[in-house]
């Protein structure tokens, strides 16, 4: 791997990754968020000789004997030793950077480091289908078209009862997708029973590569008019592509005004966020300013045909869009491209710079803040809806959308 990639495109062949806690849960699919060290990591005593005090350039106002100390009687005296100098490496680096205070500024082991560019990559091995919880059930909400769940005959709604023989009533969603996902060419035995079945029946489901889209359109014919609706999952490597075809069909079918739900995106990377605003904001503005610490400030603006522009578009968000999603939504705001329906977006605003580290391992660390066109911080306080409309627990377990149903009520009422 190469010395670092800068997580912000202001230097070339590297790349920028705006990244928030939200999860979307997806098995076999993308799982957003970011894994954050945890005690029990360890190092090695080499590792750290070059900010020994003794070294050049090494800060002398800083007592490093202390380290020492500490990892002589870790060594000599705890009841379980002997201590794996590599755990011990990783913890003493994890501790280092989560002492910034920064939630958006961790280490990541090897193995988290690839489950991280998995997760940008949106490829992981598992069986294909979104889980969710309603009325306190597990249940599938969809099997991926395609997919080994999809083969193995799962159906929307189909409650998952137990997962390899353990009952499933206490699991969290975090825990069922766990274990359901796995190696691929692996197996999985799940229970499962649907909406109109008399008795439970048990499938097992051969995990495969799943790679998941990070965006999908539809069309909906509403009161004579067509309404594109863009689905956009993450802010990935094959988004902009994706977009410019899906965009390509929508105007050849003369639609009317467009969608873009962008509810329980966490982000991705902030050259894709510049690539899809510019299908709306024209070529030359400005679709985000990045502010550094020392008062530096960078201008990042769009480029191409905005296709877009000229088309009506409401953009629906919630408490999960985050960083990437908050950037493209306040620019299409600022510039009068759109208007917001749905929650308040998470506040995610700063970008982090991926730096490689020996053995595959990382620092994601925070080197700058986003500002929209305008100069609105959405590190503070997030994006405020123009129109706010509530998603309830009932409408979830009744599958009803009054947010992307509001959305679509405001472009029809226009046309």
């Amino acid at each position: 791997m190469g010395v670092a990639k800068q997580m912000g495109f202001f230097e070339s062949n590297k790349k920028s990754i705006l990244i928030s806690l939200t999860l979307l849960l997806l098995l076999g699919a993308f799982v957003g968020g970011f894994y954050i060290a945890r005690a029990g990591y360890s190092f090695d005593v080499k590792a750290f000789s070059f900010v020994h005090q003794n070294q050049e350039n090494a800060p002398q106002d800083v007592n490093w004997q202390i380290l020492w100390d500490a990892m002589e009687v870790i060594n000599e005296k705890y009841v379980d030793g002997p201590i794996d100098q590599q755990e011990l490496l990783y913890g003493a680096v994890s501790g280092l950077v989560a002492s910034l205070g920064d939630p958006y500024s961790v280490f990541l082991t090897p193995q988290k480091s690839e489950q991280f560019q998995e997760d940008l990559r949106g490829e992981f091995s598992g069986i294909g289908a979104e889980i969710g919880i309603r009325n306190n059930q597990l249940l599938v909400v969809a099997p991926l078209e395609g997919s080994p769940a999809e083969a193995a005959g799962l159906r929307a709604k189909d409650a998952i009862l137990a997962i390899d023989g353990e009952s499933a009533a206490d699991f969290s969603l975090d825990e069922a997708v766990n274990k359901i996902r796995g190696p691929q060419g692996s197996s999985v035995e799940i229970t499962v029973i649907g909406e109109n079945d008399n008795e439970p029946h048990t499938v097992s489901i051969t995990r495969d590569t799943i790679i998941v889209k990070s965006l999908e359109s539809e069309i909906r014919e509403i009161e004579g008019n067509k309404i594109g609706i863009i689905t956009l999952r993450r802010f990935g490597e094959d988004t902009q592509g994706l977009l410019d075809s899906a965009v390509t069909d929508l105007l050849q079918q003369n639609v009317s005004g467009i969608v873009l739900d962008m509810r329980n995106n966490p982000g991705g990377y902030i050259t894709s966020a510049i690539d899809i605003a510019s299908f709306w904001v024209q070529d030359g503005q400005a679709v985000v300013i990045e502010e550094f610490g020392d008062g530096k400030i960078n201008t990042y603006d769009a480029s191409g045909a905005a296709r877009l522009n000229e088309i009506p578009t409401v953009v629906v968000v919630n408490e999960g869009s985050a960083s990437a999603s908050e950037i493209v939504a306040g620019a299409l705001r600022d510039y009068g491209l759109a208007k917001l329906v749905g929650k308040q977006t998470f506040g995610k605003g700063s970008v982090q710079e991926l730096i490689n580290l020996p053995e595959g391992a990382d620092i994601k660390i925070t080197i700058a803040k986003w500002l929209t066109p305008n100069g609105h911080n959405i590190n503070v306080d997030g994006l405020p809806p123009d129109i706010e409309v509530e998603l309830t627990e009932d409408d979830v377990n009744n599958f009803l959308d009054p947010q992307l149903d509001k959305a679509i009520e405001e472009l029809v009422k226009d046309f």
